[in-house]
């Protein structure tokens, strides 16, 4: 857990007395809306469709149990009694006054957090692996490396007024669970020929209106020139930009019109200006914020507790569990344990101030007094002793935190929706939680194996649809909400981009498209193993619309003869 110096602290601090300040003038009929409106934004704070949104940062998604505690109380104090982890690792308070958030704010800075910058114009929460610094397959701990990208664009004069918001997502590992290729700049950490630290380097990635896999403009790209190579890319985002339209503001438009090929060249030609200057890292920089970093002290244990491995064998539901919510970790005897905010009759991503506090003492006793938040929206125990892990699961299902279902069907990623957002055109929540009734069933949910199903409730695409196995989007079709089907998108590694179904379907309509998928998926795999998105890259996508709109009136003899020929 990184740990503020003085300069650290303040700052939020002194962002807490500004803020207090601007609100109490806005309050007193001193400063308009418009004068405002970019104050509160870059405080975190939006005017959705009931009351005030409160973003709070959670840096790299990495959370001290006193956070937790923290974040509890602001539930519980200034709002509802809950909050929602969003897929940029951070969370938001849904029902705050305006009156009140100066002293959530200060609330916050007594643990070392914020909700600078996430919003507005500027560099967001910079994200990462929720498994860093405990994967097996780790190159590098991305935390490290994300805590300079934070103090690097933190109040950065150059990235104060920049065409449109901007997000970075750092991976440290062979496997990407970052999801670097679809973000503004994905960094991916490799090694060289002679063992040498570097990022392969990714540009103009992103979802929303215009959904792009993000191009690689530099396959190595040694730590050292780190932060003087994304001043480069910055500098000729912000110089040709576009600023005139919000709609082709964001930097993949602009790598797509200028082309990949131009746009690394513009940067290469920027970064000769930049290369080997002051903002060069040294050794010594990064060794002072890797010191700042409380480290676990893990002990030498055997790597199969026989209490872990009896209670396996004796226990199904507890095997289960562990199948799907628990993780290797690079020290033998240990594992990470994912909480699952994805209870069928729950908000995707929602969490009560009591479940919050509960998870802050199972992190104390449990987990070095740590816990991350996923892009998936789930809460992470990283440093778990195997022996604990039976015990663990029976605090955690007495909490409603134990689903098995993480990486199946049901681990809905989904954003607030029409329910809360200004900008929805359709809600994202009900539809959610009527395909978890439909498959609540966790013997069928493990017979489907890996699906994931992502809702975005607008174009935005804050659920992330067009990487989704399968992707809903809310769209609206004259005042009447309906939903867009795509299938075939996907994350990490393989990233894609779904393909567009067919027409929108009602609300009530969904859960039968989502069943009609699944018949044919698991009619069509080749075996257990093979998954969804796999199935529809091997037949493609035209055996799936013909099911689902081929056969809108036919009975169930017709459609069991057509689920044997598509």
């Amino acid at each position: 857990m990184y740990v503020y110096d003085k300069i650290d602290q303040r700052l939020v601090e002194e962002r807490v007395a500004q803020f207090r300040d601007q609100t109490r003038r806005f309050l007193a009929g001193e400063l308009s809306e418009d004068d405002f409106r970019p104050l509160r934004l870059r405080n975190g704070l939006y005017i959705q469709l009931h009351a005030p949104m409160l973003r709070v940062a959670i840096p790299y998604g990495l959370l001290a149990s006193r956070q937790l505690r923290a974040l509890a109380y602001i539930a519980r104090t200034w709002d509802r009694g809950y909050g929602h982890f969003s897929t940029r690792q951070n969370i938001q308070f849904n029902w705050p006054r305006l009156e009140d958030v100066p002293d959530i704010l200060a609330k916050l800075a007594t643990v070392q957090m914020h909700a600078i910058q996430t919003s507005g114009n500027c560099v967001r929460n910079i994200t990462a692996d929720h498994f860093a610094g405990i994967a097996p397959d780790e190159i590098v701990d991305p935390f490290v490396w994300c805590e300079v990208l934070r103090q690097w664009s933190t109040f950065n004069p150059e990235f104060s007024y920049l065409p449109r918001k901007f997000k970075i997502a750092v991976n440290g590992a062979l496997a990407d669970r970052a999801a670097t290729q679809v973000h503004d700049i994905g960094l991916h950490a490799v090694r060289n020929a002679n063992g040498e630290v570097g990022f392969r380097v990714l540009v103009g990635g992103g979802l929303g209106r215009t959904p792009v896999i993000g191009h690689v403009i530099r396959e190595f790209l040694p730590w050292q020139h780190l932060l003087t190579y994304l001043d480069a890319i910055l500098r000729v985002y912000n110089r040709y930009g576009r600023r005139d339209n919000l709609n082709k503001a964001r930097i993949k438009i602009l790598v797509k019109e200028r082309t990949p090929e131009v746009f690394r060249k513009e940067v290469e030609a920027e970064w000769a200006h930049l290369k080997d200057g002051p903002a060069t890292l040294i050794a010594g920089e990064i060794e002072r914020i890797e010191r700042r970093f409380t480290r676990a002290h893990y002990q030498k244990l055997d790597p199969l507790a026989s209490g872990y491995v009896l209670a396996l064998g004796r226990d199904k539901a507890f095997a289960n569990w562990v199948r799907r919510n628990v993780h290797p970790h690079k020290m033998p005897g240990y594992a990470a344990v994912t909480l699952s905010l994805k209870k069928t009759g729950v908000p995707p991503g929602d969490a009560s101030a009591d479940q919050m506090d509960a998870v802050a003492d199972l992190a104390d006793r449990y987990s070095f007094g740590e816990l991350r938040v996923s892009h998936e929206q789930n809460l992470i125990l990283a440093d778990v002793r195997q022996a604990d892990l039976h015990e663990v699961w029976q605090k955690v299902k007495a909490l409603g935190l134990a689903t098995p279902n993480i990486g199946l069907l049901t681990n809905i990623i989904c954003c607030p929706g029409g329910d809360f957002c200004s900008l929805a055109n359709a809600k994202s929540i009900p539809v959610a939680e009527a395909i978890q009734r439909r498959f609540d069933d966790l013997d069928y949910l493990h017979d489907i194996g890996e699906l994931d199903l992502n809702i975005s409730g607008c174009m935005n695409a804050c659920g992330h649809h067009h990487v989704g196995h399968i992707g809903i989007l809310g769209v609206d079709k004259q005042g009447e909400e309906f939903y867009q089907i795509s299938i075939g998108g996907a994350q990490g590694d393989d990233a894609a981009l779904g393909k567009v179904l067919g027409p929108s379907v009602s609300q009530a309509e969904v859960p039968d498209v989502i069943e009609k998928l699944i018949d044919l998926y698991l009619a069509r795999r080749d075996s257990e193993e093979e998954r969804f998105v796999d199935v529809v890259r091997r037949i493609g996508i035209e055996p799936f619309k013909e099911y689902v709109y081929g056969n809108h009136h036919q009975g169930s003899a017709a459609r069991s003869r057509q689920l044997a020929t598509a």
